[in-house]
Protein backbone atom coordinates (compact mmCIF):
# COMPACT_ATOMS: atom_id res chain seq x y z
CA UNK A 1 0.00 0.00 0.00
CA UNK A 2 1.50 3.11 -0.93
CA UNK A 3 2.45 6.01 1.22
CA UNK A 4 -0.21 8.39 0.27
CA UNK A 5 -2.76 5.87 0.76
CA UNK A 6 -1.71 4.73 4.14
CA UNK A 7 -1.65 8.96 5.17
CA UNK A 8 -5.68 8.58 3.76
CA UNK A 9 -6.23 5.83 6.45
CA UNK A 10 -4.98 7.64 9.01
CA UNK A 11 -6.58 11.01 8.17
CA UNK A 12 -9.84 9.79 8.03
CA UNK A 13 -9.85 8.16 11.06
CA UNK A 14 -11.52 10.87 12.67
CA UNK A 15 -14.71 10.90 10.22
CA UNK A 16 -15.13 7.13 9.71
CA UNK A 17 -13.34 4.94 11.85
CA UNK A 18 -9.81 3.43 11.27
CA UNK A 19 -9.63 1.31 7.96
CA UNK A 20 -7.88 -2.10 8.24
CA UNK A 21 -4.85 -2.16 6.53
CA UNK A 22 -2.27 -4.42 5.70
CA UNK A 23 2.02 -4.05 4.71
CA UNK A 24 1.99 -4.24 1.63
CA UNK A 25 5.45 -3.01 -0.64
CA UNK A 26 5.70 0.37 -2.19
CA UNK A 27 5.17 0.73 -5.84
CA UNK A 28 9.21 1.76 -7.08
CA UNK A 29 9.64 5.02 -8.38
CA UNK A 30 12.75 7.48 -9.45
CA UNK A 31 11.13 10.29 -6.94
CA UNK A 32 11.57 10.06 -3.34
CA UNK A 33 8.35 10.08 -1.14
CA UNK A 34 7.82 13.17 0.91
CA UNK A 35 6.89 12.25 4.32
CA UNK A 36 3.58 11.67 5.58
CA UNK A 37 2.34 13.72 8.94
CA UNK A 38 -0.99 12.73 10.78
CA UNK A 39 -1.74 13.26 14.58
CA UNK A 40 1.54 14.96 14.67
CA UNK A 41 3.62 11.23 13.89
CA UNK A 42 5.41 10.59 10.39
CA UNK A 43 3.01 7.58 9.62
CA UNK A 44 4.93 6.82 6.68
CA UNK A 45 7.27 4.77 8.84
CA UNK A 46 5.14 2.53 10.26
CA UNK A 47 2.51 -0.71 9.55
CA UNK A 48 -0.71 0.47 10.79
CA UNK A 49 -3.30 -2.66 11.94
CA UNK A 50 -6.93 -2.18 13.40
CA UNK A 51 -8.31 -3.43 15.89
CA UNK A 52 -11.98 -3.23 17.49
CA UNK A 53 -12.62 -2.94 21.16
CA UNK A 54 -14.51 -5.85 22.58
CA UNK A 55 -17.25 -6.00 25.10
CA UNK A 56 -16.26 -5.28 28.53
CA UNK A 57 -12.28 -5.01 27.37
CA UNK A 58 -9.94 -2.59 29.40
CA UNK A 59 -7.08 -0.31 28.03
CA UNK A 60 -4.86 -3.37 29.06
CA UNK A 61 -6.25 -5.70 27.07
CA UNK A 62 -6.12 -3.40 24.32
CA UNK A 63 -2.48 -3.01 24.70
CA UNK A 64 -2.51 -6.52 24.95
CA UNK A 65 -4.53 -7.97 22.09
CA UNK A 66 -2.23 -5.56 20.21
CA UNK A 67 1.19 -6.98 21.06
CA UNK A 68 2.48 -4.36 23.69
CA UNK A 69 5.16 -5.56 26.29
CA UNK A 70 4.09 -6.30 29.90
CA UNK A 71 6.22 -3.04 31.05
CA UNK A 72 3.91 -1.00 28.71
CA UNK A 73 0.84 -2.58 29.96
CA UNK A 74 1.98 -2.21 33.08
CA UNK A 75 2.24 1.91 32.48
CA UNK A 76 -1.49 1.48 32.26
CA UNK A 77 -2.02 1.00 36.13
CA UNK A 78 -0.23 4.23 37.15
CA UNK A 79 -2.80 6.13 34.63
CA UNK A 80 -4.96 9.22 36.21
CA UNK A 81 -8.32 9.65 35.51
CA UNK A 82 -7.76 12.73 34.39
CA UNK A 83 -5.42 11.50 32.00
CA UNK A 84 -7.64 8.65 30.25
CA UNK A 85 -10.66 8.10 31.68
CA UNK A 86 -11.67 4.38 30.91
CA UNK A 87 -15.31 4.91 30.63
CA UNK A 88 -14.42 6.55 27.42
CA UNK A 89 -13.64 2.92 26.47
CA UNK A 90 -16.09 2.04 23.85
CA UNK A 91 -17.40 -1.37 22.45
CA UNK A 92 -17.36 -1.55 18.69
CA UNK A 93 -15.10 1.47 18.40
CA UNK A 94 -11.82 0.47 16.43
CA UNK A 95 -8.59 1.71 17.14
CA UNK A 96 -5.22 1.56 15.17
CA UNK A 97 -1.97 0.33 16.38
CA UNK A 98 0.96 1.90 14.42
CA UNK A 99 4.52 -0.69 14.40
CA UNK A 100 7.96 0.87 13.77
CA UNK A 101 8.97 -0.83 10.47
CA UNK A 102 12.78 -0.72 8.52
CA UNK A 103 13.01 2.38 6.53
CA UNK A 104 15.05 0.73 3.41
CA UNK A 105 13.66 -2.63 3.49
CA UNK A 106 10.38 -2.04 4.94
CA UNK A 107 10.80 -4.99 6.70
CA UNK A 108 8.95 -4.89 10.34
CA UNK A 109 11.62 -4.59 12.76
CA UNK A 110 9.48 -5.42 16.03
CA UNK A 111 5.55 -6.31 16.65
CA UNK A 112 6.01 -4.28 19.71
CA UNK A 113 3.60 -1.15 18.83
CA UNK A 114 5.16 2.29 19.25
CA UNK A 115 1.69 4.01 19.38
CA UNK A 116 -2.31 3.66 19.68
CA UNK A 117 -4.47 6.15 18.22
CA UNK A 118 -8.19 5.81 19.55
CA UNK A 119 -10.95 8.38 18.22
CA UNK A 120 -13.67 7.92 20.75
CA UNK A 121 -15.77 10.67 19.06
CA UNK A 122 -15.77 12.39 15.83
CA UNK A 123 -13.53 15.69 18.28
CA UNK A 124 -11.84 13.60 20.28
CA UNK A 125 -8.38 11.80 19.75
CA UNK A 126 -6.38 9.90 21.82
CA UNK A 127 -3.12 9.01 21.44
CA UNK A 128 -0.36 6.77 23.29
CA UNK A 129 2.92 7.42 22.96
CA UNK A 130 4.58 3.84 23.98
CA UNK A 131 8.00 3.91 22.56
CA UNK A 132 8.92 4.87 26.21
CA UNK A 133 7.41 6.11 29.02
CA UNK A 134 3.60 5.91 28.26
CA UNK A 135 2.83 10.03 27.37
CA UNK A 136 -0.87 10.43 26.44
CA UNK A 137 -1.82 13.42 23.87
CA UNK A 138 -6.04 14.37 24.35
CA UNK A 139 -6.77 16.21 21.46
CA UNK A 140 -10.70 17.78 21.05
CA UNK A 141 -11.40 19.66 17.86
CA UNK A 142 -13.24 22.31 18.01
CA UNK A 143 -16.93 23.01 16.41
CA UNK A 144 -17.70 25.38 13.82
CA UNK A 145 -21.17 26.91 13.40
CA UNK A 146 -22.52 28.55 10.37
CA UNK A 147 -26.02 30.45 10.93
CA UNK A 148 -29.05 29.44 8.47
CA UNK A 149 -32.10 30.55 7.59
CA UNK A 150 -35.00 28.59 5.52
CA UNK A 151 -38.04 27.94 4.72
CA UNK A 152 -41.09 25.09 4.21
CA UNK A 153 -44.40 24.90 2.52
CA UNK A 154 -46.53 21.67 3.96
CA UNK A 155 -48.44 19.59 1.33
CA UNK A 156 -48.72 16.28 2.91
CA UNK A 157 -46.46 16.88 6.50
CA UNK A 158 -43.61 18.99 7.57
CA UNK A 159 -41.42 15.75 7.77
CA UNK A 160 -41.77 15.69 3.83
CA UNK A 161 -41.71 19.57 3.35
CA UNK A 162 -37.69 19.35 5.23
CA UNK A 163 -37.09 16.07 3.45
CA UNK A 164 -37.69 17.48 -0.09
CA UNK A 165 -35.44 20.62 0.69
CA UNK A 166 -32.90 18.61 2.02
CA UNK A 167 -33.25 20.65 5.49
CA UNK A 168 -32.09 18.90 8.42
CA UNK A 169 -34.99 16.38 9.81
CA UNK A 170 -33.63 17.52 13.03
CA UNK A 171 -35.09 20.52 12.68
CA UNK A 172 -38.72 18.89 12.63
CA UNK A 173 -38.06 17.78 15.74
CA UNK A 174 -36.57 21.00 17.57
CA UNK A 175 -39.84 22.91 16.42
CA UNK A 176 -41.95 20.33 17.91
CA UNK A 177 -40.42 20.44 21.13
CA UNK A 178 -40.74 24.57 20.55
CA UNK A 179 -44.26 24.78 19.73
CA UNK A 180 -45.49 21.83 21.85
CA UNK A 181 -47.44 23.95 23.84
CA UNK A 182 -49.24 25.89 20.94
CA UNK A 183 -49.64 23.50 17.90
CA UNK A 184 -50.60 20.68 17.63
CA UNK A 185 -48.18 18.82 14.80
CA UNK A 186 -50.92 15.87 14.36
CA UNK A 187 -52.89 18.58 13.70
CA UNK A 188 -51.16 20.58 10.28
CA UNK A 189 -52.60 21.50 7.58
CA UNK A 190 -51.79 21.82 3.66
CA UNK A 191 -50.72 25.02 3.34
CA UNK A 192 -49.34 25.60 6.32
CA UNK A 193 -45.76 27.25 6.59
CA UNK A 194 -42.44 27.75 9.03
CA UNK A 195 -39.44 29.75 8.47
CA UNK A 196 -36.62 29.34 10.86
CA UNK A 197 -33.41 30.62 11.73
CA UNK A 198 -31.27 28.25 13.22
CA UNK A 199 -27.72 27.00 13.32
CA UNK A 200 -25.67 24.25 12.35
CA UNK A 201 -22.06 22.60 13.52
CA UNK A 202 -19.47 20.93 11.97
CA UNK A 203 -16.12 19.41 13.12
CA UNK A 204 -13.67 20.39 10.05
CA UNK A 205 -15.95 19.73 7.05
CA UNK A 206 -18.35 16.90 8.86
CA UNK A 207 -21.57 17.91 9.57
CA UNK A 208 -22.85 17.83 13.53
CA UNK A 209 -26.07 18.27 13.45
CA UNK A 210 -28.34 21.46 14.32
CA UNK A 211 -26.81 23.64 16.99
CA UNK A 212 -29.19 26.32 18.32
CA UNK A 213 -32.64 27.49 16.90
CA UNK A 214 -32.69 31.08 17.35
CA UNK A 215 -36.27 31.86 15.83
CA UNK A 216 -39.07 30.61 13.90
CA UNK A 217 -42.32 31.58 12.53
CA UNK A 218 -45.02 29.09 11.99
CA UNK A 219 -48.31 30.01 9.83
CA UNK A 220 -50.96 27.69 11.45
CA UNK A 221 -54.73 27.76 11.74
CA UNK A 222 -54.53 30.83 9.50
CA UNK A 223 -52.44 32.98 11.89
CA UNK A 224 -49.01 32.92 12.55
CA UNK A 225 -46.84 31.94 15.72
CA UNK A 226 -43.52 33.31 16.06
CA UNK A 227 -40.80 32.24 18.48
CA UNK A 228 -37.97 33.86 19.56
CA UNK A 229 -35.07 31.98 21.58
CA UNK A 230 -34.02 34.32 24.39
CA UNK A 231 -31.89 34.61 27.94
CA UNK A 232 -30.44 36.80 29.73
CA UNK A 233 -26.82 38.02 29.68
CA UNK A 234 -25.08 36.09 32.17
CA UNK A 235 -24.85 39.07 34.65
CA UNK A 236 -28.46 39.01 35.16
CA UNK A 237 -29.36 35.25 34.78
CA UNK A 238 -29.32 34.89 38.87
CA UNK A 239 -32.04 37.60 38.90
CA UNK A 240 -34.24 35.81 36.21
CA UNK A 241 -33.63 32.64 36.64
CA UNK A 242 -37.23 31.32 34.56
CA UNK A 243 -36.05 33.58 31.93
CA UNK A 244 -34.68 30.93 29.62
CA UNK A 245 -36.35 29.28 26.47
CA UNK A 246 -38.85 30.29 23.65
CA UNK A 247 -41.23 33.53 23.90
CA UNK A 248 -43.41 34.94 21.22
CA UNK A 249 -43.21 38.65 19.94
CA UNK A 250 -44.65 40.14 22.98
CA UNK A 251 -42.20 38.40 25.41
CA UNK A 252 -44.77 35.49 26.44
CA UNK A 253 -43.34 31.97 27.15
CA UNK A 254 -44.14 30.12 24.88
CA UNK A 255 -44.79 27.05 27.14
CA UNK A 256 -48.07 26.92 29.52
CA UNK A 257 -47.86 25.82 33.15
CA UNK A 258 -50.49 22.98 34.14
CA UNK A 259 -52.66 23.33 36.62
CA UNK A 260 -52.49 22.06 40.10
CA UNK A 261 -55.67 19.88 40.31
CA UNK A 262 -58.49 19.14 37.65
CA UNK A 263 -61.14 19.89 40.31
CA UNK A 264 -62.47 20.93 42.99
CA UNK A 265 -61.97 18.24 45.59
CA UNK A 266 -62.66 17.51 48.90
CA UNK A 267 -59.94 15.74 49.95
CA UNK A 268 -56.99 12.84 48.50
CA UNK A 269 -58.73 9.59 49.29
CA UNK A 270 -55.17 7.78 47.73
CA UNK A 271 -52.20 8.58 46.53
CA UNK A 272 -49.69 7.48 43.97
CA UNK A 273 -47.64 4.53 44.52
CA UNK A 274 -46.73 1.34 43.17
CA UNK A 275 -47.61 -1.13 46.40
CA UNK A 276 -51.20 -0.03 47.27
CA UNK A 277 -54.01 -2.34 49.05
CA UNK A 278 -56.62 -2.13 46.69
CA UNK A 279 -59.82 -1.57 48.41
CA UNK A 280 -62.17 -4.11 46.94
CA UNK A 281 -59.87 -6.62 46.19
CA UNK A 282 -57.61 -6.48 48.96
CA UNK A 283 -54.48 -7.23 47.49
CA UNK A 284 -51.37 -5.39 46.67
CA UNK A 285 -50.62 -3.84 43.54
CA UNK A 286 -49.73 -0.43 42.02
CA UNK A 287 -52.02 2.84 41.91
CA UNK A 288 -49.84 4.98 39.35
CA UNK A 289 -52.38 7.77 40.22
CA UNK A 290 -54.16 10.15 42.70
CA UNK A 291 -58.16 9.77 43.84
CA UNK A 292 -59.45 12.70 44.45
CA UNK A 293 -62.96 12.38 46.57
CA UNK A 294 -65.78 14.45 45.33
CA UNK A 295 -69.65 14.44 45.28
CA UNK A 296 -70.87 13.00 42.26
CA UNK A 297 -71.22 15.21 38.80
CA UNK A 298 -68.25 17.73 40.04
CA UNK A 299 -66.83 19.18 37.01
CA UNK A 300 -63.60 17.63 36.02
CA UNK A 301 -61.10 19.79 33.35
CA UNK A 302 -58.32 19.61 31.24
CA UNK A 303 -55.16 20.67 33.48
CA UNK A 304 -53.62 21.71 30.01
CA UNK A 305 -54.36 22.12 26.28
CA UNK A 306 -54.15 19.35 24.57
CA UNK A 307 -56.01 16.58 22.04
CA UNK A 308 -58.37 13.61 23.30
CA UNK A 309 -56.93 10.97 21.94
CA UNK A 310 -59.02 8.26 24.46
CA UNK A 311 -62.70 8.39 25.52
CA UNK A 312 -64.54 4.71 26.41
CA UNK A 313 -65.51 2.74 29.57
CA UNK A 314 -62.21 1.28 30.37
CA UNK A 315 -62.47 -1.84 32.33
CA UNK A 316 -61.99 -1.06 36.44
CA UNK A 317 -61.46 2.51 35.07
CA UNK A 318 -65.22 3.13 34.12
CA UNK A 319 -65.52 5.96 32.13
CA UNK A 320 -62.24 7.33 31.14
CA UNK A 321 -61.30 10.39 29.23
CA UNK A 322 -57.12 10.51 28.00
CA UNK A 323 -55.60 13.75 26.85
CA UNK A 324 -52.23 14.17 24.77
CA UNK A 325 -50.89 17.28 26.08
CA UNK A 326 -47.60 17.53 24.23
CA UNK A 327 -45.03 15.45 22.55
CA UNK A 328 -43.90 15.12 26.49
CA UNK A 329 -47.22 14.75 28.95
CA UNK A 330 -50.35 12.89 28.42
CA UNK A 331 -52.99 12.55 31.20
CA UNK A 332 -56.34 10.49 32.05
CA UNK A 333 -59.41 11.12 33.98
CA UNK A 334 -60.80 7.55 35.34
CA UNK A 335 -64.31 6.53 36.92
CA UNK A 336 -66.56 9.56 35.30
CA UNK A 337 -70.29 9.60 35.72
CA UNK A 338 -69.99 11.31 32.42
CA UNK A 339 -68.31 13.03 29.53
CA UNK A 340 -68.77 16.87 29.17
CA UNK A 341 -70.72 17.69 25.70
CA UNK A 342 -68.64 17.43 22.32
CA UNK A 343 -65.48 15.55 23.97
CA UNK A 344 -64.47 13.35 21.60
CA UNK A 345 -61.55 11.46 20.32
CA UNK A 346 -59.45 14.18 18.22
CA UNK A 347 -61.06 17.13 19.77
CA UNK A 348 -58.66 20.02 20.89
CA UNK A 349 -59.39 20.64 24.35
CA UNK A 350 -58.66 24.21 26.22
CA UNK A 351 -56.73 24.41 29.80
CA UNK A 352 -59.74 24.54 32.40
CA UNK A 353 -61.92 23.25 29.30
CA UNK A 354 -64.85 20.60 31.10
CA UNK A 355 -64.31 17.12 30.23
CA UNK A 356 -66.41 14.72 32.23
CA UNK A 357 -67.97 14.71 35.79
CA UNK A 358 -66.76 12.78 39.15
CA UNK A 359 -68.27 9.86 38.74
CA UNK A 360 -68.13 6.10 40.35
CA UNK A 361 -68.16 3.49 37.38
CA UNK A 362 -65.72 0.65 36.99
CA UNK A 363 -64.03 -0.59 40.04
CA UNK A 364 -64.64 1.97 42.63
CA UNK A 365 -66.14 1.97 46.18
CA UNK A 366 -67.76 5.69 45.55
CA UNK A 367 -67.50 9.16 43.70
CA UNK A 368 -64.10 9.89 43.38
CA UNK A 369 -61.52 11.03 40.08
CA UNK A 370 -58.48 8.89 39.68
CA UNK A 371 -56.22 11.46 37.73
CA UNK A 372 -53.12 9.84 36.07
CA UNK A 373 -49.82 11.32 34.47
CA UNK A 374 -47.11 10.04 31.75
CA UNK A 375 -43.96 11.89 31.19
CA UNK A 376 -42.63 10.33 28.29
CA UNK A 377 -44.52 7.30 28.51
CA UNK A 378 -43.63 6.45 32.04
CA UNK A 379 -46.28 7.59 35.15
CA UNK A 380 -45.48 9.79 37.29
CA UNK A 381 -46.86 11.34 40.66
CA UNK A 382 -49.23 14.10 39.52
CA UNK A 383 -48.59 16.03 43.17
CA UNK A 384 -44.75 16.31 42.14
CA UNK A 385 -45.24 16.90 38.69
CA UNK A 386 -42.89 20.02 37.85
CA UNK A 387 -45.11 21.78 35.75
CA UNK A 388 -42.94 23.97 33.02
CA UNK A 389 -42.21 27.76 33.84
CA UNK A 390 -44.38 30.25 32.06
CA UNK A 391 -42.84 33.77 33.58
CA UNK A 392 -43.15 36.22 30.82
CA UNK A 393 -40.26 38.39 29.39
CA UNK A 394 -40.15 40.98 32.39
CA UNK A 395 -39.88 44.92 31.86
CA UNK A 396 -36.61 45.08 33.15
CA UNK A 397 -35.56 43.05 30.08
CA UNK A 398 -38.20 44.16 27.15
CA UNK A 399 -35.61 46.49 26.00
CA UNK A 400 -32.69 43.56 25.38
CA UNK A 401 -35.78 41.58 24.27
CA UNK A 402 -36.69 43.81 21.57
CA UNK A 403 -33.06 44.15 20.12
CA UNK A 404 -32.76 40.36 20.06
CA UNK A 405 -36.44 40.17 18.30
CA UNK A 406 -35.87 42.86 15.91
CA UNK A 407 -32.63 41.18 14.45
CA UNK A 408 -34.32 37.53 14.61
CA UNK A 409 -36.86 38.94 12.19
CA UNK A 410 -34.55 40.19 9.95
CA UNK A 411 -33.27 36.82 9.42
CA UNK A 412 -36.92 35.21 9.30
Amino acid sequence: MSVKKIAFILLTIAFIGCTHSQTQEQTSTTQPQEPVFAYGIRIDTFRIDTLTIQKGETLGGMLNRAGASAGQIAQVSLLKKEQFDTRNIQPGKTYCVLYPQHQQTDSVLTSVPAYLIYLPSIRETYIFDMRDSLIITHDVKPIRTEEHSAQAVIESSLWNAFTSQKLPIELVLRLSDIYAWTIDFFGLQKGDSVRVYYEMQYVDSTELGVGQVFAANFYHGGQWQEAFLYQPADSLQARFPDINGYFDGEGKSLRKAFLKAPLNYRRISSHFSYARKHPIFKTVRPHTGVDYAAPKGTPVVSIGDGTVIFKAYKGGGGNTVKIKHNATYTTAYLHLNGYAKDIQVGKHVKQGQVIGYVGSTGNSTGPHLDFRVWKNGTPVDPLKLQSPPATPVPDQLKNDFQQIVDDYRRHL
